[in-house]
């Protein structure tokens, strides 16, 4: 990576000049003899001509093998070690940087460790990133700001708030860590996806007598938040600050968000009013702001603008994205409307465009609306021939079809499929699946599955049982 890269050339900057420096230093301090007339150095072993020993050459062979092969199992351990994070193998990463720890040749980096403190957050693993921010300060490596950062990100993105806020606390006690806007940001973002507005007040207010202005970021993340909330008059105060603000102006993100908040709503008027607010302020749509668009006239089926969308996206040489095309197959699937819905997946086919699993979570649900059962099979297997990714979205959506036609045999069968797959079920799904048990008076199998979702929440709110498998990264 570039970060690799940035510190190789530092290490070899700096061990260039400090063998620079004592070549330099040694010639100095061995200063040349001048001999006086009569004097005479003394005969020794080496002084005599043809009598200087020069090590074997095969001797000398093995020593540059031995070299060679240690400089190869340097590399060849760190290229595992960043293999594995960017490929977001937690576990194999810990035992590849166990194994690296133990070389002599290793030195506790700083950009590893934030690298591998940045993993274990997304990969739902905040006690181990605790661990390892302790085997680092043990190591003599001094934590920085943006070390403190990284590990409440950890804390953060799995939902311990307490925890993350102990962190800021504790870095407000350091003279070299103090929180920085990031800091702010992390937590903020993490206190609106739990819904603790009065704390997003507070971090406001504490960033403010610390003269630290929020950036664009962290203004649409708030935005975003207050929005999903339908907080949509704190939406517009921070909204009206970032448009007057001269240091944290909105941009095409803060566009799409507000965008999408109100189109999410079906409050179309305001979308549009925003809309022309932002081309007047001079920012211009891209793809994805088209998309949401389409999305919400697609919502209130007002087919006849998502039509005129699609024609100026034409006309402006925006390319039709397979977005632009789930949100047209969504908008006729809610309404079971299959051969629109057909119409469209053909067309997309056609222009090369390639599906992806909301394509089918789509024309799965169309189908099952327009009581076309057989025709849900059939997009499963087709699904399974384009090699789709089958996440839990996906089996929500076969799940719901068979649920929908009472064919609760086939319903079952689809989800065992799915933990034999290793893909955990969400409480939507186990609402339909209950749902269909009570239609049908099935009782004991309503409480087995709410014994086993009350067993996976345990588990997935317990950090010590997932220290054996490896599980999946957070979408970003």
């Amino acid at each position: 990576s570039q970060f690799d890269q940035e510190e190789l050339r530092q290490s070899l900057h700096t061990s260039s000049s400090s063998s620079s420096s004592s070549s330099s230093s040694s010639s100095s301090g061995t200063k040349k003899r001048i001999w006086k007339q009569g004097e005479y150095p003394g005969i020794s072993e080496t002084s005599i001509p043809g009598t200087r020993r020069n090590p074997p050459i095969k001797n000398a062979r093995k020593k540059l093998d031995r070299r060679n092969k240690a400089k190869a199992w340097a590399c060849t351990v760190t290229e595992a070690l960043s293999d594995h994070i960017n490929n977001k193998h937690w576990l194999q990463a810990l035992q590849v940087f166990d194994m690296l720890r133990e070389q002599h040749f290793y030195q506790p980096k700083e950009g590893t460790y934030i690298k591998q403190l940045v993993l274990l957050g997304r990969s739902g693993q905040p006690h181990h990133a605790s661990q390892l921010f302790q085997t680092m300060v043990e190591e003599g490596l001094e934590p920085t700001s943006e070390l403190y950062t990284a590990l409440l990100s950890a804390y953060c993105r799995n939902n311990l708030i307490d925890e993350a806020f102990s962190i800021l606390n504790k870095m407000k006690t350091l003279p070299n860590c103090q929180p920085d806007v990031f800091t702010y940001g992390t937590l903020i973002k993490a206190c609106i996806d739990a819904s603790q507005f009065k704390l997003v007040e507070s971090l406001y207010k504490e960033m403010d007598e610390r003269e630290i202005s929020p950036n664009t970021v962290t203004q649409n993340i708030v935005l975003s938040g207050y929005g999903r909330a339908g907080k949509f008059d704190l939406t517009e105060k921070v909204l009206s600050w970032m448009l007057e603000s001269t240091s944290c102006k909105p941009d095409i993100w803060t566009m799409n968000i507000i965008l999408g908040v109100f189109g999410n709503k079906g409050q179309i008027d305001m979308m549009e009013r925003w809309y022309e607010k932002f081309r007047n302020f001079g920012i211009g749509p891209e793809t994805r702001t088209f998309n949401i668009l389409i999305g919400a006239y697609g919502k209130k089926r007002m087919y006849n603008k998502m039509s005129s969308v699609m024609e100026y996206m034409r006309k402006l040489q925006f390319p039709w994205t397979t977005s632009t095309y789930n949100n047209v197959i969504e908008a006729f699937a809610d309404v079971g409307d299959a051969k629109h819905m057909e119409c469209t997946f053909d067309q997309m086919r056609a222009e090369d465009m390639k599906p992806d699993t909301k394509t089918f979570c789509c024309l799965i649900h169309g189908y099952a609306n327009a009581g076309l059962f057989h025709k849900v099979i059939s997009s499963v297997q087709l699904a399974g021939k384009f090699k789709i990714p089958e996440n839990t979205s996906f089996y929500n959506a076969v799940i719901s079809a068979c649920a929908k036609a009472e064919d609760l045999m086939e319903m079952e069968r689809v989800f065992n499929r799915m933990k034999d797959k290793q893909c955990l079920p969400n409480s939507t799904m186990y609402s339909v699946i209950v749902e269909a048990f009570r239609k049908e008076c099935m009782n004991d199998k309503i409480y087995y599955l709410e014994q086993e979702k009350q067993e996976l929440e345990t588990r997935a709110n317990f950090p010590g049982n997932d220290e054996d498998y490896e599980s999946s990264s957070l979408d970003e």
